[in-house]
């Protein structure tokens, strides 16, 4: 008997692909929203008048609504189509809610379940710090943004209808309209003068800055000031961090552009006192990343526009609606500064030490997000040969997703406005939180250098 020998072919090693991380799945789903939603805002159903809109036009709606920034190249209330403002609005909820808070609401309503991979990366995007009950902190956020959002549309709604007439299906679309654009801290309105026609109206300004100001708290500060909002001494350093920021900014921005634009006769000059200091109380708030403008901005005065470039890079509250480099990060940076002056050991607030790699990533967003503004500011500069001043308040509106312009959005060219695309998504995301999607591997490191200190000052 003959027996035939054979070699056994070894399969060639297949490398197995990595998963993405959970950074990286909040990049492709913002990326992927705006894709979709561009693709909805070209087709001649959503733009008025023959033809679709375009490409640049729908690419920078759709970017500035799931960024929830405000900015636009067009007018809202003339060149969408009803259904053109119903996709921009759906894209302001699906942005400001969160990709992966959308998608794991889907699967709790779906299959009543969360996979572990959805609740990391719904964990990742919320900041939260574990993830075993994801499926009640995704119902709270749901709860909370329909019950603020469902408040401010029935005040809206019941002003609109009695106090300036509006049918009530007309009031409605505009009070819907205003009052998830204001939570979500997007700017969008359906008026072509955006809010400057209410500008002395305390019932429209009110509901939409309170909306404003909560969703630029944050949804893990509303979820705890909701259940311990009488325990002060309960808060996080987070929370603390974030409601005295907020008030603290607040009203230095209503003070400064009183102070600044008090006798400006095109802004608050024209006004009487009470409605000045609503106008400037008004667009205080909406440099926390809001967008709506209730006087003209472009005829303000330059240092006011200064004033609002910092309180626009400052921006909001962390896991929220906000932008901008966030409130904690401005207040940790202001920490260590008062630690290194005072000469002591560690950063201490509210009682309690500050981790230090909190120090590394606070200066990290920082640099990325002053490297980001001074790179679109030099780009617009180029392109556009505008004026600094002008050209700065655009980039650090499109990186703080404030949406606030002094009136050249429209008139930029389209590579100016594939920039400002650009710092709108840097800006929605993260700097930290791009820069950790696009990062190939992290390197765990089995040693240590030696030490040496450089000259500092």
């Amino acid at each position: 008997m003959q027996i035939r020998s054979s070699r056994t072919r070894i399969p060639p090693r297949v490398r197995p692909r990595r998963p993405l991380q959970p950074a990286q799945i909040v990049v492709v789903g913002f990326a992927t929203a705006i894709a979709v939603g561009t693709v909805l805002l070209m087709l001649p159903l959503s733009k008025r008048g023959p033809g679709g809109a375009d490409i640049v036009d729908a690419l920078f709606t759709a970017t500035s609504a799931v960024c929830v920034t405000g900015l636009t190249t067009v007018d809202t209330a003339t060149y969408w189509t009803p259904f053109g403002q119903v996709v921009i609005i759906a894209l302001i909820q699906f942005g400001g809610l969160g990709i992966m808070i959308c998608a794991s609401l889907i699967g709790l309503v779906l299959a009543r379940k969360l996979s572990v991979r959805a609740r990391v990366n719904t964990a990742s995007e919320t900041k939260a710090t574990g993830f075993a009950d994801i499926r009640g902190l995704v119902r709270g956020i749901v709860t909370i943004t329909v019950s603020i959002e469902a408040t401010v549309a029935v005040l809206l709604w019941l002003r609109f209808v009695w106090g300036y007439g509006y049918g009530a299906g007309e009031a409605l679309g505009h009070a819907a309209f205003l009052s998830v654009s204001s939570f979500n801290n997007a700017g969008f309105a359906l008026f072509s003068d955006n809010l400057m026609g209410f500008v002395s109206d305390p019932f429209i300004c009110l509901p939409i800055a309170g909306a404003i100001i909560l969703g630029g708290l944050g949804f893990p500060v509303i979820m705890q000031l909701r259940k311990e909002f009488r325990r002060p001494l309960h808060w996080t350093m987070n929370t603390k961090l974030v409601v005295s920021g907020t008030v603290v900014l607040l009203v230095l921005g209503t003070v400064y552009l009183g102070a600044i634009e008090w006798t400006n006769p095109r802004t608050l000059g024209s006004l009487d006192p009470g409605a000045r200091v609503l106008a400037a109380f008004f667009q205080s708030v909406q440099t926390r990343t809001a967008g709506f403008n209730s006087i003209d901005i472009g005829a303000m005065h330059d240092a006011s526009w200064l004033g609002m470039d910092v309180l626009m890079f400052i921006g909001g509250g962390p896991a929220g609606t906000a932008g901008g480099i966030k409130i904690t990060t401005f207040a940790v940076l202001f920490f260590i500064m008062l630690t290194e002056l005072r000469g002591d050991p560690a950063v201490n607030i509210f009682g309690k030490r500050l981790s230090r790699a909190v120090h590394r990533q606070a200066i990290t967003v920082v640099l990325i997000a002053v490297a980001a503004v001074i790179a679109g500011t030099a780009a617009l500069l180029l392109i556009t040969g505008m004026d600094l001043d002008r050209v700065l308040f655009e980039s650090v509106s499109a990186f703080g997703t404030v949406g606030l312009s002094t009136g050249i959005t429209a008139d930029l060219p389209a590579a100016a406005k594939l920039v400002l695309v650009l710092l709108m998504f840097l800006g929605r995301l993260g700097p930290l939180t791009l820069g950790t999607a696009i990062a190939l591997r992290e390197r765990r490191v089995l040693y240590e250098l030696p030490k040496e200190r450089p000259a500092i000052g």
